[in-house]
């Protein structure tokens, strides 16, 4: 009888800890795909802003945001205003460009974020009585232990 209440223990405590630590992979994912996002947008922030530009607000969101499928993107994004066309912004920005997915200037005259599917993201400060523009980043969550970031799925 002894025996079977120390198996039941052994057991029990198995489950918990397998549990534990499933659960904190999953938690750890998530915050590894939020700090992946982060340094999306404080790649953006490296670079000097143009002249007569200035940033109003930032934005960086990991998760399943386009395509189908499993995966985590990140996003990272600065909204802007500035007295410079829109051609002037690409070209300054494109000077940074190492992919198709670096720094993508657009015309952003709302808070809110179309370039996004899924799910409803925007900049939380109001938009200022001049022309803005959003720059912005993809990046990949998909590394390491961001595979168990459960956003992805």
């Amino acid at each position: 009888m002894k025996v079977l209440k120390l198996i039941s223990k052994i057991i029990c405590g198995i489950i918990i800890f397998v549990f534990v630590a499933v659960t904190a992979l999953y938690i750890i994912g998530a915050v590894a795909n939020d700090i992946s996002a982060k340094a999306v947008l404080n790649e953006i922030k490296e670079i000097p802003l143009p002249e007569q530009t200035e940033i109003i607000d930032e934005i960086s969101v990991a998760g399943k945001l386009t395509g189908n499928g499993n995966g985590v993107q990140c996003f990272g994004a600065i909204w802007i205003k500035s007295d410079l066309p829109l051609w002037q912004l690409e070209a300054y920005y494109s000077a940074y460009r190492e992919s198709e997915f670096d720094f993508i200037v657009k015309e952003q005259p709302t808070q809110e974020i179309s370039v996004i599917e899924h799910g409803s993201y925007a900049f939380k400060r109001e938009k200022p009585n001049a022309a803005c523009y959003m720059v912005y980043s993809w990046g990949s969550g998909d590394d390491g232990l961001g595979y168990f970031d459960l956003r992805g799925h």
